[in-house]
């Protein structure tokens, strides 16, 4: 059974400010370094973080024996896969040859995908009109927050190949999502030092064959990659477990709604960009579109507050 606490609301809120800054590291990473190396070196570090983190607690990786190790270990294999090493590769690469913009309008396609997938696979997450209307009103929000650059051609080569590239990465992150949510009962963060591992292994190796091992990174991408490793990987993936695993996949898709905005808010305040052109109306439509889509637990948040 989910459960909708403000600890998942403020889980909610630090992922979508930790993916949202992700933005601006990546584009300091990528001056010293391939993409394919960037998504790589994320990877390693986050799972390195993890393991460190779990062993220092006596727990380690899942267990390899007992009745449910199987599944445990094949849901780290899909959680590596779907959410780590799959999406990272796609929107590395595609992000080469389409506008910048439109991997987020992608990214806030993942609620709708995960909709149709929870309904038919996850117990109690029942799609339904007002949720529905919700992503949809939050899928026009961050549309109308990225602008109409975001679906303009570069004339690259693959700019096709690469645009289907990124819906492709969204529904990795929405089949990844209901992995979490169907995975036996095991300890979070051995379970998100396990993916991460295994996502490791598969992209490392991938990475150092096209692109090499780095030489002479410049302090500011070092830096940026470890912060890339550090949070919007390895802390993120533990949160993310934990949010999906108590509030369910179709709650956790609403980070999707708030990294655009935390992309933007950070670019303005740290890089001088300008204020995008109607910015208000696209909080108001993310806003109204998250109100109406949680309805339901708002209102229990509410509700617990006056009570207490």
């Amino acid at each position: 059974m989910t459960q909708i606490t403000p600890a998942n609301w403020l889980r909610l809120a630090i992922l979508g400010a930790m993916f949202g800054a992700a933005f601006m590291f990546t584009k300091l990473a990528l001056e010293g370094v391939g993409p394919r190396t960037v998504a790589a070196s994320r990877l390693g570090l986050g799972a390195l973080l993890l393991l460190v983190i779990s062993h220092l607690r006596g727990g380690g990786l899942p267990s390899m024996r007992g009745p449910r190790a199987g599944m445990i270990w094949l849901s780290a294999l899909g959680i590596g896969i779907f959410t780590n090493a799959l999406p990272f590769f796609l929107l590395s690469w595609s992000q080469q040859f389409v506008a910048s913009g439109f991997a987020g309008v992608c990214m806030a396609v993942v609620p709708l995908l995960i909709l149709p997938l929870a309904h038919i696979l996850v117990p109690g997450e029942q799609m339904n009109l007002r949720r529905l209307i919700g992503f949809l009103i939050g899928t026009i929000g961050v549309v109308v927050l990225i602008g109409p650059a975001a679906f303009a051609a570069t004339g690259a080569e693959f700019e096709t190949t690469a645009r289907i590239a990124c819906i492709g990465a969204a529904l990795c992150y929405a089949i990844g999502a209901i992995i979490m949510r169907l995975c036996p009962d095991v300890d979070m963060l051995s379970l998100a030092a396990a993916a991460l591992s295994i996502g490791t292994v598969l992209l490392v190796p991938y990475a150092l064959i096209v692109e090499g091992m780095p030489e002479g990174v410049p302090l500011h991408s070092l830096l940026a990659l470890l912060y890339l490793g550090a949070f919007p990987t390895g802390i993120a993936q533990l949160l993310l477990v934990q949010l999906i695993r108590s509030a369910g996949p179709v709650f956790m898709s609403l980070v999707n709604y708030q990294v655009p905005v935390w992309s933007v808010f950070l670019g303005i305040v740290f890089l001088g960009e300008d204020l995008p052109t109607g910015i208000y109306w696209a909080m108001i439509l993310i806003l109204a579109g998250l109100a109406i889509a949680q309805a339901g637990a708002l209102k229990r948040l509410f509700a617990g507050r006056r009570q207490g």
